[in-house]
């Protein structure tokens, strides 16, 4: 007996959700109509995917299997829909893309209205995550990632590096002087990231993690501490180039700092497994040319 997709989207939605109550709040349908949904499921199965309790629910050891497998399913369903959209003669279609909170507000954003008037067919999604996000569990066609790849799964385009800053606010300098290298910079206000200690890891030879007086979860945070003279910050530049450009910010030690630390590349990203849909293709093509890295 086969199983109709849409009560195995419901399951996805109840595994990745947490709950219940939370899938039908995204689906925006009852929770009853969730329930029965994945009670379907597991009859024609002839098993138990989920362990309700009355705090939770887990997936079963028979159920992560199974769950992967309909997850892969329904992500090809869904790639081989948009790929007949996309065949026409304009590119077509929802074209679901995630970066970091700081890349969609410097390199993205400037770029949309432009985007959708060269394909106003192409229905653009973004969203923003500042860890790694799951291609598939989040149902995501095209990421941005910045730094080193460790995923052979994935298809990845460079488009190009962005360097490393040492920067501050010139109030800053002046209240609390030049560092003159980086054992000087460590007796400084310093603004690091929270619970990412490999971005903790400033470009000096010999650098070891550095202990943040503030950490933000956040680049674009870092950046607005860093202007409003809290302190010295380690940022990309594509988020701060404009602010040294204006001289809202100071870039320091660049004689000695290194260049070529393995954070510097900015990658697009799409699974290996599915080919690419012109959407996605024409969205890759745009922005390559006109990010200011």
């Amino acid at each position: 007996m086969r199983t109709r997709s849409d009560d195995l989207a419901i399951l996805l939605a109840v595994v990745d959700c947490g709950g219940f109550s939370a899938a039908a709040n995204t689906l925006n349908i009852q929770v009853a109509r969730v329930s029965r949904a994945v009670t379907k499921v597991e009859q024609q199965l002839g098993a138990s995917i989920l362990n309700r309790t009355t705090r939770r629910i887990e997936v079963t050891e028979e159920g992560r299997e199974f769950v992967a497998s309909v997850r892969a399913g329904l992500n090809q369903l869904s790639q081989a829909e948009s790929d007949i959209v996309s065949r026409g003669e304009r590119p077509a279609g929802r074209l679901r893309v995630d970066a970091a909170s700081p890349f969609v507000l410097h390199q993205l954003v400037p770029l949309v209205a432009s985007f959708k008037q060269a394909f106003p067919d192409i229905e653009l999604q973004i969203s923003s995550n500042e860890a790694f996000t799951d291609l598939l569990e989040k149902h995501t066609d095209v990421a941005i990632r910045i730094g080193q790849l460790s995923d052979s799964s994935l298809h990845a385009r460079l488009l190009g590096k962005s360097e490393l800053f040492i920067v501050a606010a010139p109030e800053y300098l002046a209240n609390k002087g030049y560092p003159k290298d980086y054992q000087s910079l460590l007796q400084h206000d310093l603004i690091g990231f929270a619970d990412m200690p490999t971005l903790n890891i400033w470009p000096f030879p010999a650098a070891k993690v550095i202990t943040p007086n503030i950490a933000a979860s956040n680049g674009e945070t870092i950046r607005q501490l860093t202007l409003a003279a809290n302190g010295i910050a380690c940022l990309s530049g594509f988020m701060v180039r404009q602010d040294l450009t204006a001289g809202r910010l100071v870039a320091l030690l660049e004689p000695q700092k290194l260049t070529n630390t393995g954070r510097e590349p900015v990658n697009a990203v799409y699974y290996r497994s599915s080919a690419v849909a012109k959407r996605i293709s024409a969205f890759i093509d745009f922005i390559s040319p006109r990010l200011s890295l």
